[in-house]
Order: C-alpha cells, then structure tokens, then sequence
C-alpha cells in the first residue's frame, strides 16, 4: 500500500505543476471531476487507515492519550476534527459496509458520508438491518443530486421510503436524537489574541442560530454606497451593534446596561491633541482615536496622576448625553445622521460634534446620533460634521471625495 500511495502522490505532484491556464474548457472540467474523485477515493484509504490504527491502540503507545490527540499532532489537525475522522472511520467500519464502498468508488464525498452514516444509524435502530441496508441505497443515489445539507434534511424522512409503517415515531425519535446532539455540541468560545483582539468560534444551536441571523442579518447591508466594508466585517459591526444595544436595555444581571467605561490615564492636553490612549480592565492598551471615540458616550472617569503615575485624585462618574438630552436628540436627528444611513436611534451612538477632551460642551448643539460604523468612520476619517441654520446636522465630506465639498445630509430618516 505504501508503494501505490507513493506512486499516486508522485503522480498528482507532477499535475500540480502543469499549466492549468493552457487547458480547454472541457478539459479543465475533466480534470476538475478527476481531482475530485481522487480526492474521495483518498478519504475511503485515509479512514481505513485512521481506523486500523485506532483499533490497535497504536495512539497510546506512540505516548498519546487519544487517536484524536495523536491526530492532532501528526497531521496539525484541530482535536474536533481528528475526533470526527476517528468516528467516521468506526462508523464505516462497524456499520453497513455500504458507504464505505460509495467513498471508495467516488460516488459520495466525505461530508455526505457522514451524513449518510449517522442517517442509517438511526434507521438501522429504529427499523433494523434490512431497512438500513435499503436506506444506504437510496442516500447514496441521492447524493448525486444533493449536498450533505439538503441529504441531512431529506434523511429525516427516510423511513417513509424504507419502512413507512414507523417512519412517524421514528421521526420523532431521530429529532429529539438530533436535539440531544445539538445541546451536547452548543458551545461558543472567546480566545483573547496577544494584542487585545479576540478569537470567536462556536457552534449554535439551530434555535440560538437562528435567532442571532433574525437579529444580525437586518444590520448586515451596506450602509450606503460608499461602505467598502467586506461581508465579515460587515457582521463584526453587527455583532457591535448588538452588544451596544444589548447593554443600553438595562436588563442584563450586574453591570447590565452601562456603555464602555474608560479611565483616562494620561494628561488632558495629551488626550486633546490625540497622542495619550488609554487601558481596558483587560489591560490591553487602546489608541487614542478609539478613547475619544469611546468617550463620546460613556460614563468618564477623570483621573489626575502623579508624575510616577500614581493616581492622586479620580473624579466621580459622570454621564454625559443621556435622559431628557438624548431623547431630544433622538427626536431631532430620527436615528443615525450620516447621509444615506437608515440606522434606527437604538442603533445609534452620542456623538460630541467638538470632543468633550477639546473642550465641547454637553448639548444638543454639540451632539449628533451616528451609528457604531460611521461613528468610527467619523473618528477614523476626514469629514466634519457641523450644524446647519436650521439645527439639522450636515456632514462635509473631504475633499479627495468631493473638492467641492458641499455638505451632505441624511435624508432617509427626514425627507424635507
């Protein structure tokens, strides 16, 4: 085997370095679908082999506690999936032979493999051996016309097909099955990275996924046709926007309801001038455009250091654009003020036209909504926002964008 493997892996290193570029059409198809089915046949030797090597225990005497873990480290794999590789490769070798026999032949990919064997799993224990073996059957000529998604839906009923006398118990059985599996595997992990970002990965249940896309999805369009934003950092600000108005609701238990809280712990004037930053209680460092963006809406904490750094005297909280002002805000701009934005208010920051650091007052002259994404795109960019005779905001672009600079206004959420 380790000779034909050998072979077969000179071979496919001589077609990496062909020129794909050179090929007809029809060919490169060919040699598409070929690649393709080497690559299944490949998973069908890969599992026998993964399973071999489980079942000898081998992983333990190589110093492993696990075949996953051996995995792991051998192939540079995530131990969630060398553990699906190690129950892949039992479930085709203790259950109907089958769908091995489908992988090796090109007929199934990996994914619908799997699909297929957890399917029959469930039909063989609710219906028996041969009802699994006609299940086989009939999934695999499915799987020439469906994707391990819609092969996973249409599994659901496939005792209709294959033992319909129990199919509507069994149904329920393999649902409530699958809802144990998608409590067991709900989980979302936060991996803080060196430089104060953070890693989200996960996975949602069906209920909890679909009421984060009812929530996400409405906020994910471009705010208008100057957001270069891509799709992922489209829902990053999203899942911000959530966040932010998570918190305004006041309902969360302890320290519900509070925006971000800054200690500014560098001088007034540094702040001023955007060359002092300021520190989560993480203890990651923030720039100073991001403090005074924050700033904008949050509860300050005034603080005068010492020259060692040592804090002599730190204000008491104090809010700044909230009760009776914001509403009157909310009342005048409607929600997010920046042109072409339909942002609703919820979704909208306090925005200090001149920063408060520059010595901006707390009114509603001075204070504009925008939501989390042109908020950051007004700190981080270079238009000006000012009020027109009439009280309404206007927006002055820069003049790379327009050298006229003719001042622009929202007039989604006020038409006249």
């Amino acid at each position: 085997m380790v000779e034909g493997l050998a072979q077969a892996e000179a071979a496919i290193l001589s077609c990496a370095d062909s020129a794909t570029w050179a090929l007809p059409e029809q060919e490169l198809i060919a040699a598409l679908d070929a690649a393709h089915r080497i690559e299944q046949r490949l998973a069908a030797v890969k599992l026998a082999l993964i399973r071999e090597f489980d079942g000898r225990r081998a992983a333990t005497a190589q110093g492993a506690s696990s075949t996953a873990v051996w995995l792991r480290e051998r192939l540079h794999l995530t131990v969630p999936a060398a553990r699906r590789l190690v129950d892949l490769a039992t479930a085709l070798d203790t259950g109907n032979p089958g769908i091995r026999q489908a992988l090796a032949d090109a007929d199934i990919t990996l994914d619908q493999a799997r699909v297929i064997a957890d399917t029959v799993t469930t039909v063989e224990a609710a219906a028996g051996s041969a009802a699994a073996d006609k299940a086989v059957g009939l999934l695999v000529e499915w799987a020439g016309q469906f994707d391990p998604t819609l092969l996973r839906k249409l599994g659901t009923r496939i005792l209709d097909h294959v033992a319909p006398d129990i199919a509507d118990a069994a149904a329920q059985a393999a649902l409530d099955a699958e809802a144990r599996r998608a409590a067991r595997d709900r989980h979302v992990t936060l991996s803080t990275l060196t430089d104060g970002r953070l890693r989200l990965t996960g996975i949602l249940d069906t209920e909890t996924a679909g009421l984060l896309r009812a929530a996400i999805d409405p906020l994910t369009a471009p705010s208008g046709p100057d957001d270069q934003r891509s799709p992922g950092q489209r829902r990053h600000d999203a899942l911000a926007d959530l966040c932010r108005l998570s918190l305004r609701t006041g309902e969360l238990p302890e320290h519900g309801g509070e925006p971000a809280q800054i200690v500014v712990t560098t001088s007034y004037d540094g702040l001023g001038r955007q060359l002092g930053g300021g520190t989560l209680d993480t203890g990651f460092e923030l720039a100073p455009e991001t403090v005074r963006r924050l700033a904008c809406d949050a509860a300050i904490l005034p603080a005068v250091l010492g020259s060692a750094g040592q804090p002599l005297d730190v204000g008491r909280q104090r809010r700044l654009i909230t009760g009776p002002l914001r509403r009157a805000l909310v009342l005048r701009d409607r929600g997010c003020a920046f042109p072409g934005c339909d942002r609703p208010p919820r979704w909208c920051d306090a925005h200090h036209i001149r920063h408060w650091a520059n010595g901006g007052d707390t009114s509603l002259d001075n204070s504009v909504l925008l939501c989390g994404h042109h908020h950051r795109h007004i700190h981080h960019g270079d238009w000006t926002v000012r009020l027109g005779l009439d009280g309404h905001p206007e927006f002055i672009p820069p003049a790379w964008l327009d050298p006229e600079q003719v001042p622009r206004r929202n007039h989604y959420h006020r038409r006249t």
